[in-house]
């Protein structure tokens, strides 16, 4: 058994700058982050865009930003929350900036502003088109400068530890819940680790693997969601799923798929069909600066009606110099598939980007489980509402992970270590050797998430989602049950618990806002 104070799930920009705060509040705590994969692998890792704050109050308020975050939510953000986190974003983005992180400047060394669909005013801190890369690559630098914070590599959180693990509990009395810490799988020995803490931070990104084509990496299986769920945490808004309007389209698709920025569109590249017709026009008065949503769907009307497998997004008529400058990571790729960007469209396709809604915080980044916090992806806090406004993410991340660290302060000095605590229990399991039954589960629900769950919905297809996600959480939890347990298991049973729980807040909704799209109520 471990014991740490703080026990950090995630290692992207929530967790780190989380384990950053608390770490150096007093070097007499103790830090422990747990990451599935190597530490830099997170969904920060791939953002391109960048970070929305208000910078520049001579051409932008904080009143715009937050007006822009409410139309692009479509009604259901909540206010007190959009007004918080814009408020308080500029000071969150000056301690990054403390932390080594580096924005790009313009030619008199003023910070290069961009402007993505949605915003009124060009307001987006990048670093060219690998800012998540940079944000990662600045806090692990701090976090290696922090003696009191340990990072476990290659450890795989499995279920958060409440009373339901405890001897003596009898569930159907119990009011409160209390988070004690977590299991944790080392990938390298496969021996489950019992890591017992006063708080945990789940900070464990976003679901996109749960859809055939995402922008995310493999590890973003909704691990977060499906452990909360399963401890009996409050989970909100998961049917608002974001689809990027722009990931590249190749043959055969690459997993993740590669992002052509929203800041691409910003710097004025225009959407054609494939018989290159503009058509934006048809959709909305800001045609290629239209929020996410309705970009996105715009483009997969236009698909469906022609029975094309991409559009294109043209960039010829852009300034190649000033282009090679701000997205040197896109020119590359696309150089390496042949496409001059000077000459040639790029074809693009829609991608699973970003769920709106996840494990229900308050304005403190509480989760209804005592002891556990939450922040970033894996979240609902209110801010985004139906849809995200783009880059409001990583700002959401800062703001939440220093308001999670001033409540924790105070809730750690009454919080004392859980003695009862079990260990992990491996009776009457076996070594799974049908590791097919894992794999066709995966691309079963990627692919029924897809065809049924995805940017255009119907009760007739989310009906048909359910009973066949039903059936594969049945099988899968008689395997989990019955066998010594792997990391691919575990993803699989959280990607279709993510995918079951989109599916019912999907029958929930009776009616269309931002993200979320059934055409039986159009």
């Amino acid at each position: 058994m471990i014991k740490t104070d703080y026990l950090v799930i995630g290692s992207g920009i929530a967790g780190l700058t989380y384990a950053l705060r608390v770490a150096h509040q007093s070097k007499d705590v103790n830090v422990i982050i747990v990451t599935k994969a190597d530490k830099s692998e997170s969904n920060t890792k791939y953002a391109q865009g960048g970070i929305a704050t208000v910078h520049d109050l001579d051409i932008d308020s904080f009143e715009q930003h937050i007006q822009d975050t409410l139309i692009a939510g479509d009604g259901l953000c909540n206010e007190e929350v959009v007004r918080m986190v814009v408020e308080e974003g500029p000071a969150r983005l000056q301690e990054l900036i403390d932390w080594g992180v580096q924005f790009d400047e313009n030619n008199i060394g003023d910070f290069d502003l961009g402007k993505e669909g949605g915003h009124s005013q060009n307001r987006i801190l990048h670093h060219k088109d690998i800012t998540g890369y940079e944000i990662e690559r600045a806090l692990l630098v701090m976090i290696s400068k922090t003696p009191n914070i340990q990072i476990l590599e290659k450890h795989y959180a499995i279920d958060f530890i409440t009373e339901h693990h405890l001897k003596e509990t009898n569930e159907e009395t119990l009011s409160d819940i209390t988070c004690f810490g977590a299991y944790v799988l080392d990938k390298n020995s496969n021996e489950v680790k019992t890591i017992v803490s006063k708080i945990t931070m789940v900070a464990s990104g976003g679901s996109g693997q749960a859809y055939t084509t995402t922008t995310n990496p493999l590890i973003a299986t909704g691990d977060g969601i499906g452990m909360a769920y399963r401890a009996k945490a409050q989970i909100e808004d998961v049917e608002f799923v974001q689809f990027h309007p722009t990931a590249l389209y190749q043959v055969p698709q690459e997993s993740p798929a590669f992002l052509i920025s929203e800041a691409v569109r910003g710097f004025g590249a225009r959407l054609r069909t494939a018989k290159g017709e503009f058509f934006m026009k048809k959709y909305d008065s800001r045609e290629e600066l239209a929020s996410r949503d309705i970009v996105a769907r715009a483009i997969d009307t236009e698909l469906k009606a022609s029975g094309d497998n991409y559009v294109f997004l043209d960039c010829t008529h852009l300034n190649y110099k000033k282009f090679k400058k701000h997205f040197p990571n896109i020119l590359e790729k696309c150089k390496s598939l042949g496409i001059d960007v000077r000459k040639k469209w790029i074809p693009v396709v829609t991608a699973a980007h970003y769920i709106c809604g996840g494990i229900k915080v308050d304005m403190d980044g509480r989760t209804s489980i005592k002891n556990l916090y939450a922040c970033g992806e894996c979240t609902s806090t209110g801010l985004h509402g139906a849809n995200r406004l783009a880059s409001n993410s990583l700002l959401e991340a800062l703001v939440y992970s220093q308001r999670c660290f001033v409540n924790s302060l105070h809730t750690i000095k009454n919080v004392s270590f859980n003695e009862e605590v079990p260990e992990w229990d491996t009776t009457n399991t076996s070594q799974n050797k049908e590791n097919i039954l894992i794999t066709h589960g995966r691309s079963s629900v990627q692919k029924i998430m897809s065809d049924y769950v995805g940017i255009v919905r119907s009760n007739r297809r989310l009906k048909s989602a359910e009973k066949r996600l039903s059936v594969i959480y049945e099988e899968t939890e008689e395997l989990y049950k019955e066998s010594i347990i792997s990391v691919e298991l575990c993803e699989l049973r959280n990607l279709i618990t993510t995918a079951y729980l989109i599916c019912k807040f999907s029958m929930n909704r009776k009616e269309n806002k931002g993200g979320f799209f059934n055409k039986d109520f159009s």
